[in-house]
């Protein structure tokens, strides 16, 4: 996945999704998965703590970056500061979903205006406030993949699922 950061500098993430043999597959051309950003015409691997890094995003103000681990082993976000340089502090943990109901790891992530970070997980789509509390989990008709806010006023949430794409009007932007 990807997340822009206002000055430009793209961040993304670098999993193993795609290759048939996954982390032990021979194609696999790294010997980590990690968060990489690409500034200045540079790529930089700025951490490598997650077997299974996935969705990203920054809070509103840009002081934190939240990553999504897919690892049904480590079902985590975590919460990097972002350094005044663009590189990132040691990871926390900002929510574990633990022995949430469900085999399902963590994917898509997004951030509403209020700093509430909504993720999809076991059961649907989590939403924790920026202080950890986990707020509830809106529940779809099919556990959906990735999310993104959309249609002008940013107060619409599209979800895709394996078989549908959905869309939520909340309060929130």
């Amino acid at each position: 996945d990807v997340a822009l950061k206002s000055d430009g500098a793209v961040y993304f993430t670098d999993p193993p999704f795609g290759l048939p043999g996954l982390h032990a597959d021979p194609a696999k051309e790294l010997p980590f998965e990690g968060v990489m950003r690409i500034a200045d015409g540079r790529v930089e691997v700025l951490s490598q703590e997650l077997r299974g890094p996935n969705g990203l995003v920054f809070s509103p103000d840009e002081r934190f970056l939240y990553v999504a681990n897919w690892d049904e082993r480590r079902r985590v976000v975590m919460r990097h500061d972002v350094l005044p340089d663009g590189r990132l502090g040691p990871g926390t943990v900002f929510f574990d979903v633990g022995d949430a109901p469900g085999e399902e790891a963590l994917d898509g992530i997004e951030v509403d205006a209020s700093g509430n970070v909504l993720f999809c997980g076991p059961g649907g789509v989590w939403v924790v406030a920026p202080d950890g509390r986990h707020l509830g989990t809106l529940r779809l008709p099919e556990l959906p993949a990735n999310l993104a806010w959309g249609d002008g006023d940013a107060r619409t949430l599209y979800l895709t699922a394996r078989t549908g794409l959905y869309r939520m009007r909340l309060g929130a932007r």
